[in-house]
């Protein structure tokens, strides 16, 4: 059995949510480090406009961060935007044995996809990727 798709309107956008514990320093990562604009805010957080969606950063201040990607963004480019994150000091993590280049990017095996990670203000692991 299939269930058909909800039209959910055409203004309708999808929203991943990020737990952060403290908003002006989550807001100082995601607004001024990677440049998403601020949408709207309310008390408990704020919305960020992000490449087709939003991204809502939801504050709990006793949040521990999962080590897996919450996140994930998919690029035209890795490599331009691993090295502009780079110049505003974002650090891209490197794991043993994923056999990362020196910009911290993995390559598969067909010569395709192409992967790098990093971590938000909280330590919430986000990925870049480039199918």
């Amino acid at each position: 059995m299939s269930i058909d798709a909800v039209d959910l309107g055409a203004g309708a956008k999808s929203v991943a949510f990020v737990y952060v514990s403290d908003r002006e320093r989550a807001l100082g990562f995601y607004r001024d480090t990677l440049g998403f604009a601020v949408h709207s805010s309310d008390n408990y957080g704020d919305y960020l406009s992000i490449p087709g969606s939003l991204l809502r950063l939801t504050v709990i201040p006793d949040m521990k961060p999962h080590p897996h990607p919450v996140v994930g963004f998919e690029v035209s480019d890795v490599v331009s935007v691993v090295k502009a994150f780079r110049e505003r000091g974002v650090v891209m993590d490197t794991f043993e044995g994923m056999d990362q280049d020196d910009l911290g990017i993995w390559h598969a095996p067909d010569g395709r996809s192409k992967l790098a990670f990093f971590k938000d203000a909280d330590g919430n692991a986000l990925m870049l990727t480039q199918a």
